[in-house]
């Protein structure tokens, strides 16, 4: 039962991802999260944060690393189909259809149409993200890091990739604060063990 919900679960993704894979990131996030329970939020946002450093399209990454978590090497090559069958099936029957229609107006329309539903997808996802960020980071931290992500990625032409990965390994190799307690030795009275 299991590889058939990961294979439904993925599938949903593939055939209503419209517009690539940032559209079906919040699609996979309903389905592992909410849906199936599978990750949680946190674990969500770190395999989006990893997936996002790495090569090739998001959707495939994310399908395989949840696909292999849930139900191994099976799962994950069940989830990576699931997710780029629908894609291919409809490309070759779209493509084929729409081609020789391009240029008539409900064919652009409904291309048209289909961008805000996507941009407001996607805002909610960031919405999410902001909060969860906020919850670790405070308010300050978070904005300050949105601004300046923001600032690296569409004026500096910083790719996104090497933002978050310079962000990775700063908080793997950030020496760790020592509380004053374990700086403190407290003196002990005589007699008295802990």
């Amino acid at each position: 039962m299991t590889q058939w919900h990961i294979f439904l679960a993925f599938f949903r993704v593939g055939i209503l991802g419209y517009g690539g894979g940032p559209s079906s990131i919040p699609l996979v996030q309903k389905e592992v999260v909410e849906k199936y329970k599978w990750l949680n939020d946190e674990d969500f946002a770190n395999t989006l944060a990893l997936g996002n450093s790495l090569p090739g399209p998001i959707a495939t990454k994310m399908a395989g690393y949840i696909g292999y978590r849930v139900a191994g090497v099976v799962g994950m090559l069940n989830a990576i189909l699931a997710t780029i069958l629908p894609t291919i099936v409809i490309m070759i029957i779209l493509l084929t259809f729409l081609s020789s229609m391009s240029d008539k107006p409900w064919v652009q329309g409904m291309t048209q149409a289909v961008i805000p539903v996507v941009g407001v997808m996607l805002a909610v996802l960031t919405y999410d993200f902001l909060k969860k960020a906020k919850g670790g980071l405070g308010w300050t931290l978070t904005i300050v890091l949105a601004v300046v992500s923001l600032g690296l990625i569409e004026w500096l032409g910083i790719h996104p990739g090497i933002l978050i990965a310079v962000l990775l390994i700063y908080a793997i190799a950030k020496p760790t604060k020592k509380t004053k307690d374990q700086d403190t030795e407290i003196p002990q009275e005589e007699g008295q063990s802990i």
